[in-house]
């Protein structure tokens, strides 16, 4: 059997991360099975379903390289024949019309009233409830369009779906459908339910909890393949201690029985570390072009830096492209910015003038300007202070970068070089004396 499975969303607006993920696990089960991956738009709700919000669709699919393997199939296309289906289970007495809610009459799908309804998920094992305690459902609503259940199945069918890989929310609705598939008369395809996305409280993920829709990761700065690889670990896992992952090796890895039915906990932390984990590990000319792109935009100089050892301490600290250039201004001109909690706690304070007046005249005086002269003439001084190395580090870094974080002091004092860190620590003890800092 060549497997087959669909991405099947409804386009009503953004795409949110769980039916996003839904669609990376079929993409992945039909790439590791060499089998397709197909995409049916069900577009059947008309005043919702816009072609700017399939556009948007298919711009976050694209940009997750998900690529789908036959033509879209558009659900609203589908209508005639969903209701063919329907009078042929109402001619064979498998479905009913009824009036509902006071408006015309409905077409109802006789569910099995006696016995045991069950079904063995691909990710939970064997579901069961009593036929008892299922009831009847429209299939086609009072003003003769076709109900979600009803064109559902019938797609499958028409789109030989062997697999149905989708949320643990439609657990309830595949008891539905199973009956439907028998009644129709077709193969029934076997089911996997992936489990809910949460947050700390163990709620389902929503907007209230932060971004939930693909578009806003990205313009947040994430890589695709940072959150398509975060995504994959929310109900999945490679079976080792890996994080990381190529495509490749999620392609080769992927099976459903390492799928986890237990509520998957969305943590952002996780997904910034990971993308900074992306960023680190692309090669070097695909930073460089982001990198300097960013720089030049912000139209800052790039001439007499050592480009390539600013760019090697870069991207091993960075974690979105955003925070360029502000984490690395300082490098390109001395009009950098401070950041004024920095100041009054590491340069406000007694003493600091003098020191980084002494700092810059130990440094100007040294025969070699490298990561260990440097680092000795601050380590000596804060001995003699009886302060120590930090009291020492924490001045001079936010003198002469306006930050507190980032690459190694000693080799952010390396790459700016002597005269322009020398300058840069007087000029900074002149205004703190002045009060102009």
């Amino acid at each position: 059997m060549s497997v087959r499975v669909r991405f099947a969303p409804s386009p009503t607006g953004n795409v949110h991360i769980g039916n996003i993920r839904a669609a990376i696990f079929n993409w992945l089960f039909a790439r590791h099975a060499g089998g397709k991956f197909l995409l049916r738009v069900e577009d059947t709700d008309r005043e919702r379903s816009t072609q700017e919000a399939i556009d948007t669709l298919l711009g976050c699919m694209a940009w997750l390289g998900l690529d789908f393997d036959e033509p879209t199939v558009y659900q609203s296309k589908q209508m005639d024949r969903h209701l063919a289906v329907a009078e042929d289970l109402l001619s064979r007495g498998l479905a009913y019309r009824e009036a509902k809610g006071g408006g015309g009459e409905c077409v109802i799908f006789r569910m099995p009233k006696e016995g045991r309804l069950e079904f063995t998920d691909l990710v939970k094992g064997t579901i069961k409830k009593k036929a008892e305690d299922t009831q009847d459902f429209v299939i086609v609503r009072s003003d003769g369009t076709p109900v979600f259940h009803l064109s559902n199945v019938v797609d499958d069918i028409d789109m030989a779906i062997t697999h149905v890989i989708r949320g643990d929310d439609h657990v309830e609705n595949t008891f539905k459908h199973i009956e439907l598939f028998k009644a129709i008369g077709a193969a029934v395809p076997q089911y996997a339910h992936l489990p809910m996305i949460v947050n700390n409280q163990g709620k389902p993920y929503s907007k209230r909890d932060g971004a939930a829709f693909v578009g806003e990761f990205k313009e947040q700065g994430y890589l695709p393949d940072a959150l398509f690889n975060f995504l994959l670990l929310l109900g999945w896992a490679p079976g080792d201690d890996r994080e990381v992952l190529t495509r490749e090796e999620m392609i080769a890895l992927f099976t459903l029985d390492r799928c986890k039915s237990s509520a998957a906990r969305f943590d952002i932390k996780k997904l910034v570390w990971m993308n900074g984990e992306y960023i680190r590990r692309q090669p070097r000319e695909v930073f460089a072009a982001e990198f300097l792109a960013r720089v030049q935009a912000e139209g800052l100089s790039t001439e007499g830096v050592d480009l390539a050892g600013v760019m090697e301490q870069m991207q091993i600290r960075t974690r979105f492209y955003s925070e360029l250039p502000a984490s690395c201004a300082f490098f390109f001109t001395d009009a950098y910015a401070f950041d004024q909690k920095a100041v009054e706690k590491r340069l406000k304070l007694e003493g600091v003038p003098a020191l980084l007046d002494g700092v810059a005249e130990q440094y100007a005086a040294l025969p070699s300007f490298d990561l260990q002269t440097t680092h000795d003439v601050l380590a000596a001084m804060g001995e003699a202070s009886g302060t120590g190395l930090g009291s020492m580090v924490h001045p001079v870094r936010v003198a002469v970068s306006g930050l507190t974080e980032g690459p190694g002091l000693f080799e952010v004092l390396v790459l700016l070089g002597r005269d322009k860190v020398c300058a840069r620590l007087r000029d900074v003890a002149r205004r703190l004396r002045e009060g102009s800092l």
